[in-house]
């Protein structure tokens, strides 16, 4: 049943350079949805467009594009799940980001590893299963879903598909996000969990007085950055799959009048968290991170607002090894590559912790390689892109075949 050869290399160039050539930053994927759109519609592959609105906090008005393939047996239901925006373009660039180039195996554009690539194997994988299969009895169903937003701050596309229950009673999910390079293993690999994280502010708020005497007041920027040392030094905890967490400042602002002791500061912190590491307890960190800095100042610790409750934060998740889903496609990956493949865990955040933690199912992440993503230069490796498609297609035959 395996087909470790079955997708031309010139199709997944062509369609990954489309895709590289759209510009499509998080909040600003309309053309790149249409295209993907399209090209469903043009090979008679279900496809539709569904729409979501986040009125809380950023007015955001997404579209994702959503299918499935349903067999005549009642067996698993599979989710494949790619995010179709980008970070945005940074500087240094010493190529064009949105046109692609090739360099020997190695393909340049913005996008092409995170994570463009692993939805052309999305793509393929679903057309030719459709192709091979759709007037044929086989099991179970195949859920596809390009989303909008992963790399924004709130994952909004998945998580309004969570909260609008198209993603329910699934059995397995696969996520092709480029494992290997972010685990920091190469490929072929396997993440089968993550660590998760959450953002918060600390706000402090101090004793304004003339600068001329600024032993009368109490500086929130200095206390500020007593904190942030201390802050950073705290001991974290290890998890046994996961690692540790991480504590990232982001952002820092303050002041006050003009000529004057600065009488308010604020920092943000990205917290990569593992499991067990709860709101409770990073309030506790930063406790005691102020208790050994000795501010001053009063504080308080203010996670940010979310546009749905399950949205606040994303939350750490492992999937078991023994996992039948798990097993069965560490064995096609390991009969497509024909090597043993590595299992890893991802060290930061994405729409598999959603996934993996809300909607509590084996979630799988696992891509092509390439590098400097979020960074200038953004390659992918071409030939990983096509054994992921052919892993992603091999495992669809395997379970619903």
């Amino acid at each position: 049943m395996s087909e470790k050869k079955s997708f031309k290399r010139e199709e997944i160039i062509n369609i990954l350079s489309e895709l590289i050539k759209i510009h499509s930053p998080y909040f600003g994927e309309k053309e790149i949805m249409e295209y993907v759109h399209s090209w469903f519609e043009e090979r008679d592959i279900p496809a539709q467009y569904h729409y979501y609105e986040d009125k809380k906090v950023t007015g955001f008005k997404g579209m994702n594009v959503i299918g499935s393939l349903k067999g005549q047996k009642d067996g698993p239901r599979v989710l494949l799940n790619g995010h179709l925006d980008t970070v945005t373009i940074c500087e240094g660039w010493t190529k064009d980001p949105l046109k692609p180039e090739i360099d020997g195996n190695i393909m340049y554009g913005l996008g092409s590893v995170d994570m463009k690539a692993g939805v052309v194997s999305m793509m393929l994988a679903v057309e030719k299963f459709h192709k091979n299969y759709k007037d044929k009895d086989f099991k179970g169903e195949i859920i596809y879903h390009f989303v909008s937003d992963e790399e924004g701050p709130y994952g909004l596309g998945t998580n309004f598909l969570i909260e609008d229950g198209l993603c329910n009673d699934v059995d397995v999910a696969i996520i092709p996000e480029p494992s290997g390079c972010f685990a920091g293993v190469g490929g072929p690999c396997v993440c089968l969990g993550a660590r998760g994280g959450y953002s918060y502010k600390t706000i402090l708020k101090g004793k304004s007085a003339h600068a001329a005497n600024p032993e009368k007041g109490v500086s929130a920027i200095v206390d500020a950055g007593k904190l942030i040392s201390e802050l950073v030094k705290s001991e974290l905890v290890e998890d046994e799959k996961l690692g540790k967490g991480s504590i990232c400042i982001i952002d820092i602002k303050g002041g006050g009048n003009a000529c004057s002791v600065a009488d308010k500061a604020e920092f943000t912190v990205f917290r990569h968290v593992v499991r067990n590491e709860t709101k409770e307890a990073l309030k506790q960190e930063v406790k005691e991170a102020a208790e050994r800095a000795g501010i001053k100042c009063s504080y308080e610790v203010v996670f940010r607002e979310a546009p749905t409750k399950d949205s606040e934060g994303f939350m750490p998740y492992i999937v078991d090894e023994n996992n039948e889903y798990v097993v069965s496609f560490i064995e096609t990956l390991d009969s497509v590559a024909d090597t043993k493949s590595k299992v890893a865990y991802f060290p930061s955040i994405g729409d598999f912790n959603y996934v993996g933690s809300r909607l509590k199912v084996p979630t799988i992440v696992y891509g092509a390689t390439g590098g400097n993503y979020h960074s200038k230069d953004e390659y992918v490796d071409i030939d990983s892109v096509v054994k992921s498609t052919e892993v992603i297609y091999n495992y669809l035959v395997k379970l619903l075949v």
